[in-house]
């Protein structure tokens, strides 16, 4: 069975690392919009109907209207964009969230791809809320070092400019309005009710990305330990091919004391740690920004939907 996939912004960050890693498929026809063509919305339109599998890798608002022209019912649309993370009529392309969520990518047309940085929180959050440990209204923080690719094209540009700002060189703290745009979908694919503080920085290195989340174990619902935190979350990725959870504070995790933020560079795989003493925990989640947090999601979705291996390609 061979499957047609558009690409509708295929000319970005996300939009050509999928093309990457569809381009090596034999069970995938590539379909492609001519250079000159790519703001005529009829023939956008006529691509995106003609696909099996339709990505949008467009700004939030050229997202909502290629959504829109979407009307043939066989075409699944997965959305890279921030458009329809909160939307409940969009599936979370995060298999790995709960139980069920693979069957809801295979039933959807319409699947909403995770951002970066909430992946790794939402990855971390929810099974300790769904297990009962954390109290929903519990007023969390939350800080994600990241890799520029994340800033797309031109923030790629500004960091690999040959007369690069030296300011570049240090790490930057931004979302200091406390309004980031991954904040919906953290608090509703988590099931927080309290909006939590996060605060992202972006880094001189291309792409690597940890999510830390630092908790007073007094906080908590139950008594639960360091221990009890680590052996919820790997009960509840037991099995999972992309998520993994190391062993409990171990150094061996580290490299002489310091957690390696590139070490899920060019894969898929999602890595979370637990560390903690007597009365307090960071948790961390380590993935690559342009894989398990951008295209590399949204072709494991694709798996899913479609209902081939789930790691193909990746």
């Amino acid at each position: 069975m061979t499957w047609k996939v558009y690409v509708d912004g295929q000319e970005g960050t996300t939009g050509l690392r999928i093309h990457e890693l569809l381009a090596r498929r034999s069970d995938i026809e590539m379909l492609r919009i001519d250079a000159d063509r790519r703001k005529d919305v009829a023939e956008r339109a006529r691509l995106l109907n003609a696909a099996d599998v339709a990505f949008l890798c467009l700004p939030d608002a050229a997202a909502r209207e290629a959504a829109a022209l979407v009307t043939n019912p066989r075409t699944c649309v997965i959305d890279a964009s921030t458009a329809h993370r909160t939307a409940e009529d969009w599936a979370f392309g995060l298999p790995e969230l709960t139980r069920g969520q693979r069957d809801r990518l295979r039933q959807a047309k319409r699947i909403t791809n995770p951002g970066c940085h909430a992946t790794g929180f939402i990855l971390l959050i929810r099974p300790l809320i769904e297990a009962g440990v954390l109290d929903p209204t519990t007023a969390l923080t939350a800080q994600s070092i990241t890799g520029y690719s994340g800033g797309g094209r031109k923030m790629i540009e500004q960091y690999e400019a040959a007369a690069r700002d030296p300011r570049l060189s240090a790490p930057r703290p931004y979302g200091l309005s406390l309004a980031h745009k991954h904040i919906p979908e953290m608090m509703a694919r988590t099931g927080l009710l309290q909006r939590p503080i996060f605060m992202p920085i972006v880094a001189s290195f291309y792409k690597g990305l940890v999510v830390s989340v630092p908790l007073h174990l007094k906080s908590l619902v139950t008594d639960a330990d360091a221990a009890g935190l680590h052996k919820v979350l790997r009960h509840h990725y037991e099995g999972e091919p992309f998520v993994r959870v190391l062993p409990l504070s171990d150094p061996a995790n580290l490299d002489d004391g310091y957690l390696d933020v590139q070490g899920c560079n060019d894969t898929n795989r999602c890595d979370l740690y637990v560390f903690g003493n007597a009365d307090q925990v960071i948790l961390m989640a380590r993935l690559d920004n342009l894989g398990k947090g951008a295209s590399g999601a949204a072709v494991q979705s694709m798996n899913v939907h479609l209902g081939v291996e789930e790691g193909r390609g990746l």
